[in-house]
């Protein structure tokens, strides 16, 4: 497809720039030596204790984590927040509640305490086998979220169970490592929440976008880890970082919000219409949905507080269309299983031997780089295939306008077009008529269409119109002809009471 013909080109003067990075970003980090079962009690092995000594074992980490917990909170003059009804506590809010009352600039924000459900182990006798043994099973134990701002990465938290396997999660956000990026490279930028309303040089911040480091983040998670789970030195192996939930989005920045409101009702609506289970599986990679899948999918709408978004799933992977804050259009590709995504790579076999194949991607933090390619392309077809849609946005642009009544320069009124009222129907249709668009139109040939119509009624009808913008008379002739701005009217019109509201109300 002709980039000419993309959103992005077609309402360039209308659009301040265009910027793609990732978003939420949610890392899980746990420790190998203990990870798993059978890892557990290779550990028991190594201390010389029997798998029933598991709970002697691992509770005096649990009472070490509650003690660094209180301790990190106490070094920063914090009093750890208990959660007691977590479903209603949104601890965003609180944080930004604690931002407001409090200037941080580096280092912890806050603490919270929940008891939530955990992945764990239990020691197991089968008296069949006679073998003892850990199998992994689950309960609820202790979490502390330590909540630290970044000089880089921004505001970020870490999440700690207290009871092994300890496996952290880590959640941070693309928006706020880039605006620090351009605040040290001296590029000016307006933020709302976490997506950028202006940008004052954006291709060299698009280049800073595509630089995340995953060596350099690891680093960070390191630090982090060490400050609110300090279980390293006890397990020699440290911590392997792997993607957990990954977002990348693509902002198409508008100057106003009357330029984005009707192109995106319009795109919305398409959307809802023209895209199928097949198209959701092309815009993420693949060549149509494959037989062996079982996962679900389909297309959601949601109104949320910042906005509306259509939300089209495949398994574990979504994308996603928003109006955020009314003035971006933002496409964004979700994951909750990178391996869902395929791309060229080394792949080692079980007899040693390695071939450059097309294989799942890792799930390893080292895979942002290809991670961030694949998301690209994703949103990069879905604007393709929007942009492809029937763009009747100023269409609805002018129904707002026609809908009202109108006034000539000599004072007298004339009531909106209404489309649900038969009589206005009825001349609509007739005027579209195939005839009209070649000769034009005239009260006479009216007459001939509306024959219940007198003729006083058809004169009034034409003059509404014209006093609409919907007719235009051909000079030195008592012919009319519709006007652009009428088609895009009637089209837009018709099309959202027979495709839209009517289905909806039946």
């Amino acid at each position: 497809m002709n980039t000419q013909h993309l959103i992005t080109e077609r309402y360039r003067d209308q659009i301040r720039g265009v910027i793609s990075c990732f978003d939420r970003i949610v890392i899980n980090g746990t420790l190998p030596d203990i990870c798993h079962a059978g890892a557990m009690a290779a550990q028991l092995a190594l201390r010389n204790k029997r798998i029933f000594d598991y709970g002697d074992f691992v509770n005096p980490i649990r009472n070490m984590l509650h003690e660094n917990a209180k301790k990190v909170a106490a070094a920063h003059g914090i009093e750890i927040e208990a959660i007691r009804k977590f479903k209603e506590f949104r601890k965003e809010d609180r944080i930004k509640d604690v931002l407001a009352s409090r200037k941080v600039e580096n280092g912890l924000v806050h603490v919270f305490s929940a008891q939530e459900n955990c992945n764990c182990f239990k020691p197991w006798h089968d008296k069949k086998t006679g073998k003892t043994f850990l199998k992994p099973s689950g309960g609820r134990c202790s979490h502390y979220y330590f909540y630290f701002l970044d000089e880089l990465l921004g505001l970020l938290y870490v999440r700690v169970p207290t009871w092994a396997p300890f496996r952290l999660q880590i959640c941070l956000n693309g928006h706020n490592w880039l605006a620090n990026r351009l605040h040290r490279a001296g590029i000016g930028f307006k933020m709302n929440d976490n997506a950028f309303v202006d940008i004052e040089n954006f291709s060299a911040a698009q280049e800073l976008a595509d630089t995340l480091d995953p060596v350099g983040l690891q680093r960070r998670l390191e630090h982090y880890a060490r400050l609110a789970c300090p279980v390293e030195e006890m397990f020699p192996s440290g911590w392997h970082w792997s993607i957990m939930q990954i977002e990348y989005a693509t902002d198409i920045i508008f100057k106003r919000i009357e330029d984005l409101s009707p192109l995106y009702e319009s795109l919305k609506m398409r959307a809802i219409q023209e895209v199928k289970i097949n198209d959701v599986a092309t815009f993420l990679g693949r060549n149509g949905l494959d037989e062996k899948f079982d996962g679900d999918g389909g297309s959601r709408y949601n109104v949320l507080i910042e906005g509306t978004r259509l939300k089209h799933s495949l398994g574990h992977s979504s994308i996603k269309l928003y109006d955020k804050f009314s003035h971006i259009l933002r496409i964004e590709t979700t994951t909750n299983d990178v391996s869902f995504f395929k791309h060229h790579r080394k792949v080692e076999h079980r007899d040693g031997s390695s071939s450059m194949k097309n294989a799942p991607v890792k799930k390893t933090i080292h895979s942002l780089g290809a991670v961030r390619e694949l998301l690209y392309a994703a949103n990069w077809r879905y604007l393709l295939f929007i942009s492809r849609l029937e763009d009747d946005s100023s269409g609805r642009k002018e129904l707002n306008k026609v809908v009202r009544k109108v006034e000539d320069a000599g004072g007298r009124s004339y009531r909106g077009i209404n489309f649900f009222l038969k009589e206005d129907v009825e001349v609509i249709l007739a005027v579209l008529r195939p005839e009209h668009l070649v000769s034009g139109l005239s009260a006479r040939m009216l007459r001939r269409i509306l024959p219940d119509w007198k003729k006083s009624r058809i004169y009034r009808a034409i003059r509404r119109l014209r006093e609409h913008g919907l007719l235009k008379k051909i000079a030195g002739m008592f012919k009319y002809y519709v006007t652009q701005a009428g088609h895009r009217v009637f089209t837009a019109a018709m099309r959202i009471k027979e495709c839209e509201l009517i289905p909806a109300l039946s």
